[in-house]
């Protein structure tokens, strides 16, 4: 099941409403330069999420048995340079310090204008009432039993001011929830964040290559055992989705970063926790478009999501603290989901690569 986009599961207005809220998350553009590139303080991001090298080598890319979505189809060769990884997923404390060394405002955090808005619907659009103008983001919020695990409304709320800061909404905070990963941040946001910490988002394949830790044709970062299977191996979703979660991984939402082992390449949280940015357009096609074999490729130029192709997406990668077998499956290698630059979400973070001099 492909992660859907806005237009899809804000629940709680009218179809009228949802399009024009698409519209401002679109125009809600990438801060300025003047915020982006503030003197980076490189030292203390490195403390507190020290960079692992990751040895270029070659791998077979996607899925090569009958576990993967169509997208993550036809299986084929890359090859890397070597580069860095962010040991785990960025945390609100390493977010924490990039806003109070520049004063960055989110996507979520960011209000617009009626005229801003109005300029980006189609002619002859309905004006919006003044409440689409108010910053929020998308929260998950448990159903209290069964429902059609298609409608993914169900469970996903569009909640005012929802942001970084305040996860849950306006009433809560992130006292005590510094070491767990930022969440309702926007690929611009990341963008920001990685441009400032003298970084970049890792490409698709960069992401694929790392979570595999080095081992060959096995389905997650530990190897093939199912990740429910003996010891917690991840932090996924334990019971009947949305509405029974048994926290056998000691978990009911994100978890501070580290909670579980490494995989081969000494990263944590490659599988499960949050969903991560790549720096990658999403082309449901672009697997089959790829030539025999590849060297560091940067992913699709011409983004296509067949199911809205009118919005533009990047990929995510990883699976997230919702993913369980009824539902997503995320946590596998190959997994692919996608989403709108702008979206922002309570399952979506983020980690950081860097490229190696030559």
């Amino acid at each position: 099941m492909q992660l859907p986009n806005f237009t899809s599961i804000m629940h709680r207005i009218t179809l009228p409403a949802i399009t024009a809220i698409c519209a401002l998350l679109a125009s809600c553009q990438a801060p300025t330069a003047k915020q982006a590139q503030q003197q980076p303080i490189q030292p203390v991001i490195e403390k507190l999420n020290p960079m692992v090298l990751i040895p270029g080598g070659s791998f077979k890319m996607g899925a090569d048995d009958d576990s993967g979505m169509p997208d993550e189809y036809p299986q084929h060769a890359i090859k890397l340079d070597s580069f860095y990884l962010d040991a785990h997923e960025v945390t609100n404390d390493e977010f924490a310090a990039f806003v109070a060394a520049t004063g960055y405002i989110t996507t979520a955090e960011r209000p617009i204008t009626k005229e801003e808005l109005m300029a980006s619907l189609p002619p002859g659009a309905e004006e919006p009432d003044s409440s689409m103008l108010i910053p929020g983001s998308l929260v998950f919020v448990p159903t209290e039993g069964p429902v059609d695990l298609r409608d993914v409304r169900q469970w996903w709320s569009f909640e005012l001011y929802a942001d970084w800061k305040h996860p849950k909404g306006p009433e809560s905070d992130i006292k005590g929830l510094g070491k767990h990963p930022v969440v309702h941040v926007s690929w611009e946001d990341a963008q920001a964040y990685a441009k400032w910490a003298g970084k970049r988002l890792p490409t698709e394949a960069e992401w694929e290559y790392a979570a595999r830790g080095g081992r060959k044709a096995e389905l997650y970062p530990w190897g093939m055992e199912h990740p429910q299977t003996g010891k917690a191996k991840a932090n996924i979703w334990n019971g009947h989705f949305p509405y029974e979660n048994t926290e056998t991984d000691g978990f009911y939402g994100t978890s501070p970063v580290k909670s579980f082992p490494a995989n081969g390449y000494q990263l944590y949280e490659m599988s499960g926790n949050v969903w991560e940015w790549t720096a990658d357009w999403y082309d449901a096609q672009s697997y089959a478009a790829m030539p025999a074999e590849s060297h560091n490729p940067t992913g699709s130029n011409t983004p296509n999501d067949p199911d809205d192709p009118s919005n533009p997406k990047r990929v995510i990668r990883g699976g997230s603290f919702m993913c369980s077998d009824e539902y997503c499956r995320g946590y596998r290698v190959t997994a692919r989901m996608k989403t709108t630059p702008s979206s922002g979400l309570s399952n979506l973070g983020f980690r950081c690569a860097k490229s190696i001099r030559k």
